[in-house]
């Protein structure tokens, strides 16, 4: 009796290992505009803060290339620059135009 009943669990786990495989191997179907956008709008944002968070902890060039990025984000390029400024090196071209007219 114990026979069948091994033979009975192998083959669960063979049939369930093969329609997991075949429903994982289907094509996803296309989702419209709406849905994505109901999707990007209900997903928890904390999830990503503790993706983040984590991140930093275990790449420790992550934390850096996080601050860069804010700093691009709130217009600083470089160090020398400061938001609201115009570029150095055009405004030196064009005082150069301006003073060969």
């Amino acid at each position: 009796m114990s026979d069948w009943i091994g033979l009975a669990v192998i083959l669960l786990l063979v049939f369930g290992g093969v329609y997991g495989l075949s429903y994982l191997g289907a094509p996803r179907r296309p989702i419209t505009e709406e849905e994505f956008e109901k999707r990007v709008r209900e997903a928890p944002p904390g999830l990503s803060a503790g993706v983040i968070g984590l991140q930093k902890i275990l790449e420790p060039g992550v934390a850096k290339a996080i601050a860069v990025q804010q700093d691009f984000r709130a217009g600083h390029l470089d160090k020398k620059q400061v938001s609201g400024e115009g570029d150095e090196a055009g405004a030196a071209s064009e005082n150069r135009t301006n003073t060969e007219e």
